[in-house]
């Protein structure tokens, strides 16, 4: 008789938050939300990094979306993964049929519905608009855990909306209870 399988658990909604000594220094300091996690890999979307030399006037004005009424905005740098294709993390107060539960307070909308609500003020309370994301293929995510450089946290990126994106991975450190000062990858010796 077979053993039975044991169900996959699912990552999403948890945050990735880079350890101080990140191996890779392309993800130093990044606090990645992980929104979708199956056995065909992961996504996720950094929340740490504005983009430089776009704001969200800018990107609306780019997609013929009238901005004028909304306040100017940092874009986030989602990811290295497909550096043009725009997402919206924003909290479950609006929905489309295009928005993608991730928990009970937050979604991930890639229509441009979500932009248009945002831009006429009948969009969601909270959001960040970000281009490109992280993204893992099957079993990636998974060994990269196992070994050094990341903290798999809680997740409450609600609380990390009303943050300035350079302050969020400190943020979501102390949301932890954890000061990245004392953290250390290395052994002493005695």
């Amino acid at each position: 008789m077979n053993a039975p399988t044991q169900p996959k658990i699912s990552l999403a909604g948890k945050l990735l938050l880079a350890m101080p000594d990140m191996p890779d220094p392309r993800f130093e300091r990044s606090v990645i939300l992980l929104c979708v996690h199956d056995e065909g890999g992961a996504l996720g979307i950094a929340l740490h990094e504005p983009m430089t030399g776009i704001g969200l006037r800018e990107l609306l004005v780019s997609l013929d979306i009238d901005g004028s009424a909304v306040e100017d905005s940092s874009v986030l740098q989602g990811g290295p993964v497909e550096p043009r294709r725009g997402f919206v993390l924003h909290s479950q107060d609006w929905m489309s049929s295009d928005s993608h539960p991730i928990d009970d307070d937050i979604a991930l909308t890639g229509s441009m519905e979500v932009l248009n609500a945002i831009a006429s003020g009948g969009g969601p309370k909270s959001w960040l608009v970000t281009l490109g994301y992280a993204g893992w293929g099957a079993g990636q995510l998974e060994a990269e855990l196992a070994a050094p450089g990341w903290y798999l946290g809680k997740a409450e990126p609600h609380r990390l909306f009303s943050m300035a994106p350079e302050e969020r991975w400190t943020g979501a450190f102390a949301l932890e209870g954890i000061d990245p000062a004392m953290l250390t990858g290395s052994m002493g010796h005695a």
